[in-house]
């Protein structure tokens, strides 16, 4: 306690916790090391209030087994974590990714309850909780981030009770009856209240925890008020109120936009469509390879659609894009192997030389190519079977000016529940998402443009920003 307050007069105002900083370390194969920029949503919505409050933000530089001293970018100092190799593949591939995140998806996969993973999980969440009180000011806001860090708002409070503390789950919290079967689920939920504000994507997932809150902490909670632009509900730890709602997350939509209607982006997305042959319609998927995202079925719906003669690969063609992702976890492994067959099968069936059906990419994308393909893509397909949110769907429309363009949208992503006039599908139903996939690419000009313009209104409206400030604001009214 002694050396966390004794900087706190010196240290920041405002604080942001993440697993990663927002610039990535990489190690380079002559063993140097070189700072690369790694700038995402979540950087988009906080770096202005980090700068204009001369803030830190604290996690991990991307690199293991690397002591990296405190990093000055203009008015933010980015304060790394050391994560040694072990404690990357326990705390991180293990705990954070192979039991919390398929256990937050609806148990989509199994997940796995090692106890070796938990200790390692608590140890580095406690690196970050000591981390960030030696950064924090005297009552500092510090806003956590996410399901790697769940423990951090108690420990943290511990080490500092004059920080206001908000923490934001940006996965889906599961329903009761899901979160009961993990070993460490009091523990959890305690971390949590250690925060003045839990925030999360919908209103469901704030009603589970309030539940939760009452049933493993003992917790008088009241939930009658959560949801989007509804008070939040309150649970009562001690002589503290937490206060739990939801804070949907968004894009930078109007820069999306600007990119967008920018001439080289238009050129680029003209280019696209005639090195795919100018097909009448282009369906695009844009995910992290990662199970809960739905590509498997929606190629199945096309291979179907296919041989069902509804739709023809000389007239419509599919881009997959596929950003890689934990490719070191054997389940990971499997299924791009499965993806990989299917697509292979889909065009030795119905392509033919030189024009492929599915046009399949495991790559990351720079950003002005792939605000090219969302500018180019006639369809998009948001499958997923569970996620938190889906900022895709948010950046295709974003990008639609001309009101041209369909959305296909799982109704298990958190955007579903502000993005109603996009074809909205049950990701198990193969039938309702090879039907929805037709009726977007036949929809009538007018009644695409009124879906597209409604949809676009939303975008536009409730932005990144907006969600930051949101949150923010009701922290600091606490």
């Amino acid at each position: 306690m002694t050396d966390a307050t004794s900087t706190a007069t010196t240290g920041a105002d405002f604080v942001v916790v993440a697993n990663r900083l927002l610039v990535d370390l990489e190690r380079l194969p002559d063993g140097t090391q070189r700072r690369k920029s790694s700038p995402g949503g979540l950087v988009t919505a906080l770096e202005p209030f980090l700068r204009s409050r001369h803030g830190a933000w604290v996690g991990w530089p991307g690199v293991p087994d690397s002591e990296v001293e405190p990093i000055a970018d203009g008015d933010i100092t980015l304060h790394p974590v050391t994560l040694s190799s072990a404690e990357l593949t326990d705390y991180y591939e293990g705990f954070s990714n192979a039991t919390l995140w398929p256990l937050y998806h609806d148990v989509v996969a199994p997940p796995v309850f090692h106890r070796h993973w938990w200790n390692a999980y608590v140890q580095v969440n406690e690196r970050f909780a000591t981390a960030t009180a030696k950064v924090a000011g005297n009552g500092a806001t510090v806003w956590v981030q996410d399901y790697q860090l769940q423990l951090v708002p108690r420990m943290l409070r511990r080490l500092r009770p004059d920080l206001r503390i908000g923490f934001f789950l940006h996965i889906p919290f599961p329903p009761v009856e899901l979160f009961m079967q993990l070993p460490w689920r009091t523990e959890l939920v305690r971390g949590l209240l250690g925060a003045d504000l839990v925030g999360f994507q919908l209103a469901g997932g704030a009603q589970n925890f309030l539940f939760l809150a009452r049933r493993l902490a003992g917790m008088s909670a009241t939930k009658s008020a959560v949801g989007m632009g509804t008070r939040p509900g309150q649970v009562t730890v001690g002589d503290r109120t937490v206060r739990v709602g939801a804070f949907p997350i968004s894009i930078d939509a109007t820069a999306l936009d600007k990119l967008a209607r920018s001439r080289p982006i238009r050129q680029r997305a003209a280019e696209i469509r005639d090195e795919l042959g100018n097909p009448a319609t282009i369906v695009l998927g844009v995910d992290r390879l990662d199970y809960t995202k739905g590509i498997d079925v929606r190629l199945r719906a096309l291979d179907e659609l296919y041989a069902e003669n509804r739709i023809s690969a000389d007239d419509v063609v599919m881009v997959q894009l596929a950003t890689p992702s934990r490719e070191r976890v054997e389940h990971y492994q499997r299924m791009r192997n499965d993806i990989e067959q299917a697509v292979s099968r889909i065009n030795g069936e119905f392509g033919r030389v030189g024009h492929p059906a599915v046009h399949y990419l495991h790559q990351s994308m720079p950003r002005n190519e792939l605000t090219s393909l969302f500018v180019a893509a006639d369809v998009m397909l948001v499958t997923p079977v569970r996620d938190g949110m889906n900022l895709v769907a948010k950046e295709y429309v974003a990008c639609r000016n001309d009101l041209s363009g369909t959305l296909v949208l799982s109704e298990f992503a958190g955007a579903a529940a502000e993005l109603t006039s996009a074809f909205l599908v049950n990701p198990h139903d193969l039938d309702g998402i090879k039907n929805a996939i037709e009726a977007a690419i036949t929809v009538d000009h007018e009644e695409g443009r009124r879906r597209m313009r409604a949809l676009r209104r939303q975008v536009m409206t409730h932005d990144v920003q907006r969600w930051a400030r949101s949150f923010l604001a009701a922290l600091s009214a606490l």
